[in-house]
């Protein structure tokens, strides 16, 4: 079992986070329609899973509002920020920031997400949200990049992500 910190202390990550060269796992979560959607809504582009824990933390905050800029440069590649925010809260947070270039999923419906894509933290504070990861996937949702941040309260390597789409 994978294992992260949270300040400083350990943390329990269950599952098995998808390596590069691998297939994306199958995924359901609700967007701001409050639909059901899986990885064939953007069929045919580029995909950055910003994964964080809530977006009313600073450092899932700002890994948003990175995100977005970047995506704003990005040929053919969205940008889907997956949290255990509710959708409603998501769609806000996104609307008072100005965040345009990013499309918010929830797992509040579909928790087995967690497990199927490495980042169910199993206990501490936060158990029962995801850990904070990045993924980035080809057109064909063959996986480019992977980053299971070591740290929660730290950004990921933006810089990684972003050379995995160049």
């Amino acid at each position: 079992m994978p294992q992260i910190t949270l300040r400083g202390t350990p943390v329990d990550v269950q599952g098995t986070l998808p390596q590069p060269g691998s297939r994306a796992p199958a995924l359901r979560l609700t967007d701001k329609t409050l639909a059901d959607v899986g990885l064939d809504a953007w069929a045919g582009k580029r995909k950055v899973l910003n994964i964080v824990p809530s977006l009313d933390t600073p450092t899932c905050a700002q890994s948003a509002r990175h995100f977005n800029q970047d995506a704003a440069q990005l040929d053919n590649t969205v940008v889907l920020v997956v949290s255990a925010d509710l959708p409603f809260g998501a769609s806000r947070f996104c609307s008072v920031e100005g965040l345009n270039n990013v499309a918010t999923l929830s797992t509040f419906r579909n928790p087995g997400f967690l497990t199927d894509w490495g980042v169910n933290m199993t206990s501490g504070p936060l158990r029962g949200l995801t850990a904070r990861a990045v993924v980035v996937l080809d057109a064909d949702d063959r996986v480019l990049h992977s980053e299971l941040v070591p740290e929660i309260a730290q950004e990921p390597d933006y810089a990684a992500a972003l050379a995995a789409l160049r």
